[in-house]
């Protein structure tokens, strides 16, 4: 028995293993093997390239650490994060494997020891010949290997051509399950499958005969395609040929009437020529007759342009001359303006003096009248005193009416300010209203934003929270919704320590008081609405106010502020249930000072779970040493909680709305009687005012006139003494205006000669804007003559340049047809036209001459007589369709491609029969042995299976027999009686039923293997007891038989009395700061040591 030991490294910002602190003294030096060590040959029946010896040093967790498996079934077993998997690790890197492959991480140097620059491992394999020591140093820094073998150094591929030679995979999932890929061995498609059941327990040679048929078939494929298109093409070049042997005859018949074709077209260019020479002529002719057309226009536009020169400086300097005449125009207006001005402000000052007589004549007019009207008042007052009756017995009825009337006032106060305090708390009353109304909005703006992140990361919670809304009524006890919105944080800044310890899925989650209520939110939402939501029940007992077993007081001297329960509100069931499942009463914040002292707390509070500024640490007891082992995350940043909603506030602040609403009313309703009771006292106040006044005014109407008449003895006295002389001021009046009239005058006298002298200006003005219109209408004729003139000139001036374009055009075509003309007769530049030309045409092979020679000239002379001529043969020559110069040449080389094709054919079809030939005993060789291993793999399955009550078959699958790329290894599995076969796929079984299937394939191969070792992690996390317990039964027997290979089985744990082997290796692995160095470790007086306290225990 083995037992590899650990030591762990100090925490790290990311998740780390940690242990408590040790004194030096409990230190246990450290011994390295040699370096120079020879590889060992050790005893027992081990198979060829089973692994005998892993050493790591600084890889993963590990300082150092050597383990030493045995030849058959090795169990690796040990508490999660102790290390079980990074032997697994090493044995993948340490035998040339991707790092890719465990799912860990895609850089090597991530697997060195966090804080090392550099880590080992070496792995020594069985051979019969000397064992193999390979060893892999890992650089962090140039995450870069390098490799040694024997303690050689060597490269990569030599290392990667060791490991194969002795048929080790450990990319194949058939021999190698990490893991992190065992989900991934229910998705390997059938024909991956077939592969790595091949490669892992084939004969070396099957998965190459595999190879190999799939590359016959292929290049069998192209061979066939290739014969068939050769087939066909050679049967469509005879066809072709046959048909042409009759166009080579008419070939020659055809071959006359193109030799005259040739003729004409020879000619027609010399027609062509003499036309377009003539032509040419007289475009030139015209073209000259044109360019001095052009010359005696432009001399005619001279003397225009000059008058125009002319008449253009002079209508300059008249407008020179009308500007200054404008300006001496404005000064002179402005001087008359300024005179008007001065005139109509002694009109006005005359109209001023005469208004001021007015009014005083008017004021004396109407004190006159006044005096009069007074007397004739005073004179009626008397009278009226005269018959004015004694009004001394109305007192009483006067008192009367004063009491009833200061009555009716007071209650009338006493009703007005009781209007006034309703007004007033009618004002309070609606500012408190909005005021809770902007606060009820402010909340549904932040609620919102919370909804609106739900909606948008949890679409199917936020439809069920709406469906909710709607329907409250048909559950009997309280339902909250999400917990992500019934939770408010009083402060946004601790949100991210909520978000890291409640799970994405139960804030997401509705909390529920009844399982009754919950079973009917479910059916109608997840079976009716088909949406995905979480649900949870609340506690029958209420934890929401349960008290932390430690109070926070005693905490605050590590840096703690407050458990986590403190830091948010919630209704009572969501608190509750919190409490309850995340212990949220228990779990205290801290802040850096906590960091700083992290060693501390841990060691004296003991506590499960802590939160520091910026990390989460979760403690856990040793079940073996007793020590506290700790691993700290980095919190992430919080999503969903910065917004902060008080739904109970919100609740509360409803409520208020509804109270404040009532008493509005209340309020208004009282308002509305005091106005009615008012406006009644308001009418008898106005009654009683009304005969009060009557009797006053009749009491005191006696000495009221008595009154009157004095006051207006007295007016007529003031009159009388304010009196007005109005001769004198007419005198004045009079005086003032003639001084005025005559400074008028004089302004009138200067205005006229201002008017004459402007008068004199503007006709000046005028004069020279005359002159101006008459040099202006000049030059517009003159520059309308020359415009037509131009217009005129270029005209002829484009005449002339399309004259000249095409006299270019004729003459390039007449030495284009010259040139075409040469050509077609053979004649070189310099050579003269001969007089006579002809040719002959060609004699028939037949032996049969053709018609006599025509002559050149003796052809027509006109274009229109060769055309027809051309056109006629041209007729004739169309009658042989599809003959052409090269038709006797075509037909000879195609009979000689006939022929080399037709050899060709009959290579390839050789070819391809040796290909059969070789396919057929390719897939003898490979294809009986393979149906006899799956046979044998679907008997130990079916066997496997069998024993555990169920069903489960392993076939060869193909669709077409002859597509070697398409046969793959279908698994077919039942776990019930009651269904049928169902193909193993990662979605129709659950993890559990993938895992046994997975676990019992590997069992499968394992007795028919030629692999040296299988390494299996954690297979077992998804079975059932039963299922596990059976599976392990079969793998201890499996595994343990003579001349298997080595097996690795790595779990965290096993179940109680288990069947075990005495050829099972059973290597424990701990982690804790106590243990042993590898190298110290002695099993026999350990097993000495537990004899010696068995044996004292009973005398004790």
């Amino acid at each position: 028995m083995a037992s590899p030991s650990r030591k762990t490294s100090s925490p790290s910002p990311q998740a780390s293993k940690r242990t408590l602190p040790r004194d030096a003294s409990s230190e246990v030096p450290r011994k390295r093997k040699n370096s120079n060590l020879l590889p060992s040959q050790p005893t027992g029946p081990f198979v060829e390239g089973s692994i005998v010896r892993i050493t790591m040093q600084n890889f993963l967790t590990y300082d150092f650490c050597e383990v030493s498996p045995g030849p058959h079934l090795n169990m690796i077993i040990g508490a999660n994060g102790t290390g079980k998997s990074s032997i697994v690790c090493a044995i993948c890197l340490g035998l040339a494997g991707k790092p890719a492959f465990m799912g860990r991480a895609d850089k090597v140097g991530f697997f060195v020891k966090r804080g090392c620059s550099k880590g080992v491992v070496e792995i020594e394999l069985f051979r019969t010949s000397g064992n193999l020591i390979i060893t892999r140093e890992i650089d962090v820094i140039r995450n870069q290997s390098f490799w040694f073998i024997n303690k050689k150094p060597v490269a990569q591929k030599i290392v990667e051509e060791q490991v194969a030679a002795l048929n080790i995979q450990v990319g194949n999932l058939c021999q190698f399950l990490p893991q992190d890929k065992v989900g991934e061995f229910a998705k390997l498609s059938k024909i991956e499958l077939l592969e790595a059941t091949e490669k892992s327990i084939g004969p070396p040679e099957m998965h190459r005969y595999h190879c190999e048929l799939k590359n016959y078939r292929e290049k069998e494929k192209q061979l066939e395609t290739s014969c068939k298109e050769k087939t066909e093409y050679l049967e469509k070049m005879v066809q072709r040929n046959v048909r042409y042997k009759q166009d080579v005859e008419r070939f020659y018949e055809r071959k006359r009437h193109l030799d005259l074709i040739e003729m004409l077209e020879a000619k027609r260019p010399w027609v062509e020529y003499e036309n377009v020479r003539q032509e040419y002529e007289g475009v030139k002719l015209i073209r000259d007759r044109v360019k001095e057309e052009v010359r005696k226009l432009k001399e005619g536009q001279i003397p225009m342009t000059r008058r125009i020169e002319e008449i253009e400086r002079q209508r300059h300097h008249l407008e020179a001359r009308i500007k200054e005449k404008a300006m001496d125009i404005k000064e002179a207006s402005q001087k008359c303006k300024q005179k008007q001005d001065f005139i109509e402000r002694k009109d006005k000052h005359i109209e001023e003096l005469q208004q001021a007589l007015t009014v005083k004549q008017n004021e004396e007019h109407d004190r006159q009248r006044r005096i009069s009207n007074t007397r004739k008042m005073i004179e009626d007052l008397q009278n009226e005193l005269k018959t004015t009756e004694n009004c001394e017995n109305l007192q009483p009825q006067i008192d009367a009416i004063t009491n009833d009337l200061r009555r009716v006032q007071d209650e009338k106060a006493l009703y007005e300010g009781e209007i006034i305090d309703k007004r007033r708390e009618k004002e309070m009353l609606e500012k408190e209203k909005k005021s809770v109304g902007d606060h009820i909005i402010r909340f549904d703006n932040l609620m919102n934003q919370k909804e609106d992140k739900l909606r948008q990361r949890f679409r199917d919670t936020y439809d069920a929270v709406l469906w909710l809304r709607n329907n409250r009524d048909k559950f009997k006890q309280r339902v909250c919704e999400p917990i992500m919105l019934t939770i408010n944080m009083k402060d946004n800044k601790n949100a991210k320590y909520i978000e890291n310890h409640i799970s994405s899925n139960d804030l997401r989650a509705f909390v529920f008081e009844s399982q009754e209520d919950m079973e009917i939110f479910l059916r109608e939402v997840r079976d009716n609405k088909k949406l995905r939501v979480n649900a949870v029940i609340a506690p029958k007992i209420s934890h929401a106010d349960k008290a932390p077993s430690r109070s926070l007081n005693e905490l605050k001297q590590y840096g703690f502020f407050s458990y986590l329960r403190e830091l948010f509100d919630a209704p009572d069931p969501v608190m509750s249930y919190l409490c309850c499942q995340y212990h949220i009463h228990e779990v205290p914040v801290g802040t850096e000072k906590t960091r700083e002292r992290i060693e501390r707390v841990i060691q004296e509070t003991r506590l499960k779970q802590i939160y520091t500024a910026e990390e989460k640490y979760v403690l856990k007891t040793s079940f073996y040493s007793n020590k506290v082992i700790s691993s700290n995350t980095s919190l992430k940043v919080a999503q969903f909680l910065t917004v902060t909603v008080d739904l109970e506030q919100r609740r509360h602040l409803e409520e208020q709305l509804k109270e404040i609403n009532r008493k509005l009313q209340a309020v208004e309703s009282g308002l509305i009687t005091l106005r009615d009771t008012t406006r009644h006292l308001e009418l008898k106040d106005n009654e009683l005012r009304l005969k009060k006044k009557e009797l006053l005014e009749r009491k005191t109407k006696k000495r009221q006139l008595e009154q009157k008449i004095s006051s207006k003895l007295g007016s007529i006295k003031l009159m009388e003494q304010d009196t007005c002389n109005l001769e004198e001021e007419e005198r004045k009046a009079s005086t003032k205006i003639k001084e005025i009239n005559v400074q008028k005058a004089k302004l009138v006298t200067e205005l006229t000669s201002l008017v004459k002298s402007c008068t004199s200006l503007h006709i000046q003005k005028v004069d020279l804007i005359l002159q101006n219109t008459t040099m202006i209408s000049e030059k517009n004729k003159l520059e309308s003559d020359y415009m037509a003139s131009s217009s005129q000139l270029r005209v002829t001036e484009q005449h002339f340049v399309d004259l000249d374009e095409n006299r270019q055009r004729l003459l390039q075509k007449c030495k284009e047809l010259m040139k075409r003309a040469r050509q077609v007769c053979n004649l070189s530049a310099e050579q003269p036209v001969p007089q006579e030309y002809q040719t002959q045409v060609p004699t028939i092979p037949n032996g049969h001459n053709s018609t006599p020679p025509m002559a050149f000239q003796d052809l027509p002379n006109t274009l229109d007589e060769i055309d027809a001529l051309l056109t006629e043969e041209r007729s004739r020559a169309s009658c042989f369709t599809g003959l052409n110069a090269s038709v006797v040449q075509e037909y000879t080389k195609r009979e000689i491609e006939i022929q080399q094709l037709t050899e060709e054919l009959k290579g390839k079809k050789v070819e391809l029969d040796e290909y059969r030939e070789n396919i057929s005993q390719v897939k003898e060789r490979w294809l009986n042995p393979l149906k006899e291993l799956v046979d044998k793999i679907n008997e130990k399955f079916s066997n496997f299976f069998s024993s555990m009550q169920c069903a489960g078959e392993v076939d060869l699958h193909t669709e077409n027999e002859e597509d070697y790329d398409k046969y793959g290894i279908r698994i077919r599995v039942k776990f019930r009686s009651s269904t049928q076969l169902h193909e193993l796929t990662p979605h129709h079984q659950s993890g559990g039923e993938r895992s046994v299937s997975t676990m019992l394939y590997l069992m499968a191969l394992q007795e028919l293997n030629r692999c040296p070792f299988r390494v299996v992690d954690e297979i077992n996390q998804g079975m059932d007891p039963i299922n596990e317990r059976r599976v392990f039964e079969m793998v201890v027997n499996t595994a343990c038989k003579e001349n298997t290979s080595q097996y690795f089985f790595i779990t965290p744990k096993l179940l109680q009395n288990l069947p075990y082997s005495e050829k099972m290796t059973v290597l424990f692995v701990y982690n804790g700061p106590h243990m042993l160095e590898p190298n110290r470790w002695n099993l026999k007086a350990f097993q000495r040591r537990r004899r010696r306290i068995t044996f004292t225990q009973p005398s004790q």
